[in-house]
């Protein structure tokens, strides 16, 4: 008979301590993202189950319903490759479907989680929607265990849910852009309601203020996480007296709208204008030129997400309702020292 894997096994494949690999699997955010993908790559190599896993799936596949708000962005697909590559080595099945905010808010939630409970599902994974307090009160009365990843808007601090560090994330960006020796940098946000929109402000606030830069109210603009958002921010900024020389964006799809416009206008960038997004989706990489763009551990989300339901589902009690993963900003050549430099 084949042995199981054990913790040990899997620490001694990954290069690392057992203690790490249950930090890991506990979806601690005080592991490296290098050593986290070494674990996780491990975990996959070697299938390995968890005691809750293997008395859930005793009885045949864990079947998990998937939600989205959108399924179109590269954001999506990203943390729809992590879930589902991890959910085949692990004897899970996804049910997706896709549901907007707006019909979110319509549903007769009673009814959804009668409908998940009944039907076997061992969980709800809910991805940037904007779920309410009403609403996660009935799936916890069906006992429905939820992961929302990224939300845009956390009705409560019991909330589960999986996110990246969009505060150090956005202080990373505007760093960059100092250290390259930017001071007038505008800031195009996301929703402004939403907490990582605001999170990524208020990185781009303290790195201001810790080198005791002012920040120009008429370099902020927010909107939607969209390329239209970007376009609408960048022809405004152009018609200033004094437009900034770097634009930090709430994400690629906004990025790339403020490249649209300033490629439209003549504006060369970098040489005239430096522009960081953040993400890290295929956007940055295929844009001309490519972005400068702080990247999320978005398929890493995904799979946190997917064991954490499985944890939830079996029992196990969490060591944090939210877990955060490490964001890296990664330089590319839309980004250099301003002209006048």
């Amino acid at each position: 008979m084949t042995r199981r894997p054990t913790l040990m096994s899997v620490a001694q494949l990954a290069g690392v301590s057992t203690p790490t690999v249950s930090k890991v699997l506990n979806g601690r955010d005080d592991v490296a993202p290098g050593t986290r993908s070494r674990v996780r790559q491990a975990l996959d190599e070697l299938g390995y189950e968890s005691p809750v896993q293997r008395r859930m799936h005793q009885t045949g596949p864990a079947l998990v319903d998937l939600v989205f708000d959108g399924l179109k962005t590269p954001y999506s697909i990203e943390l729809l490759r992590g879930i589902i590559g991890h959910s085949a080595g692990q004897d899970v099945e996804i049910v997706l479907s896709q549901v907007t905010p707006a019909q979110l808010r319509r549903i007769d939630t009673g009814e959804w989680a009668a409908r998940v409970a009944g039907s076997g599902r061992k969980g709800l994974i809910l991805v940037t929607s904007e779920v309410s307090e009403s609403q996660l009160r009935e799936f916890d009365r069906h006992g429905v265990p939820v992961v929302v990843i990224d939300p845009l808007n956390p009705p409560r601090t019991g909330l589960v849910s999986v996110g990246a560090t969009n505060w150090a994330g956005g202080k990373a960006a505007t760093e960059h852009l100092i250290g390259l020796g930017h001071t007038r940098i505008a800031h195009m946000g996301g929703p402004a309601a939403a907490e990582c929109s605001q999170a990524r402000l208020h990185g781009f606030f303290a790195a201001m203020m810790a080198h005791g830069i002012p920040v120009d109210s008429d370099y902020l603009t927010d909107g939607s996480f969209d390329t239209a958002t970007g376009v609408r921010a960048m022809e405004r900024l152009l018609e200033l007296d004094t437009p900034p020389t770097a634009v930090f964006a709430g994400n690629d799809a906004i990025a790339l709208g403020a490249l649209q416009v300033a490629r439209s206008r003549g504006v060369r960038v970098p040489a005239d204008m430096s522009i960081v997004g953040f993400d890290g989706t295929h956007l940055a990489e295929h844009a001309v030129p490519p972005l400068t763009s702080v990247a999320q551990p978005l398929q890493d989300m995904g799979r946190t997400a997917l064991r954490t339901i499985i944890r939830l589902a079996g029992g196990e009690s969490l060591e944090s309702y939210h877990v955060e993963l490490a964001t890296e900003l990664v330089i590319r050549e839309s980004t250099a020292a301003p002209p006048d430099k």
